[in-house]
């Protein structure tokens, strides 16, 4: 049962005050890759997404440092969410809308999510289900 077990650690900033499609464009660029690789791509992308999601993995992968157990330099990043986020109302902004009417600024926000994983726990399962396809090509 431990061998199938993989230990993820997570970290969220709720209520990032960044539009989710423009998070996802970030979210998108580093989803698979290694950590190592991740923070580099993220220092030198210039998208508004990408400082949050600096903070995000280095936070996440101050969480997998905890366990001693845990290499850093063998994490995966496996699951990388931009949710919606509620609007901020704060002070009102208005701007001209169709018939006379006005339309207020929607200040958006969302919800970020990283997971890591250890690499060497994710490699196990695969190389099973490749054993499989292979029989399946030779019939």
């Amino acid at each position: 049962m431990e061998a199938t077990a993989t230990k993820s650690f997570a970290a969220k900033h709720r209520f990032a005050r960044i539009t989710a499609r423009k998070a996802r464009r970030v979210a998108a660029i580093i989803r698979g890759k290694s950590v190592n690789e991740a923070l580099e791509v993220l220092q030198f992308t210039p998208q508004r997404g990408a400082p949050f999601y600096l903070r995000l993995l280095k936070s996440a992968v101050a969480n997998a440092a905890q366990d001693e157990e845990v290499n850093v330099n063998h994490l995966v990043i496996t699951e990388v969410k931009a949710d919606d986020g509620p609007l901020v109302q704060g002070r009102m902004r208005f701007r001209p809308g169709p018939q006379g009417r006005v339309r207020p600024w929607h200040k958006r926000t969302s919800h970020l999510t990283i997971r890591v994983e250890v690499a060497e726990m994710l490699a196990a399962p695969k190389s099973k289900s490749k054993s499989k396809s292979k029989s399946s090509k030779e019939l």
